[in-house]
């Protein structure tokens, strides 16, 4: 016996029923990402990050000084006393409380 086929398109209503659905899945996609900067990423290379500030040479970045890291940086947007947080600088990616970058500014 045959199968029947359905050869239907879909329709408006079934599309905007759908949409949410698949929005949905693509964060959840997201969500699952690791969201902590690498410092072997493509942006963090360019704006020298490093995920310890105790790691970073002094002669080869002449801005850098003792004390400055990402928890006081006015670009850092993480929660006081967390372990890493959001950078306006890297979008969807977090970076280290105690990192440092060649973009860094005093919090005011």
């Amino acid at each position: 016996m045959p199968v029947a086929r359905v050869n239907r398109r879909l329709s408006r209503r079934d599309f905007i029923a759908l949409a949410p659905i698949l929005g949905g899945l693509g964060c959840c996609t997201w969500a699952h990402a690791d969201p902590l900067l690498k410092e072997s990423a493509p942006e963090a290379l360019a704006m020298d990050y490093r995920a310890d500030a105790s790691t970073v040479d002094a002669a080869k970045f002449p801005k850098f000084k003792l004390g400055q890291t990402c928890a006081n940086c006015s670009l850092y947007a993480g929660d006081k006393g967390a372990a890493s947080g959001p950078c306006g600088l890297f979008m969807f990616k977090e970076v280290t409380a105690v990192g440092w970058c060649n973009a860094w500014e005093k919090k005011a």
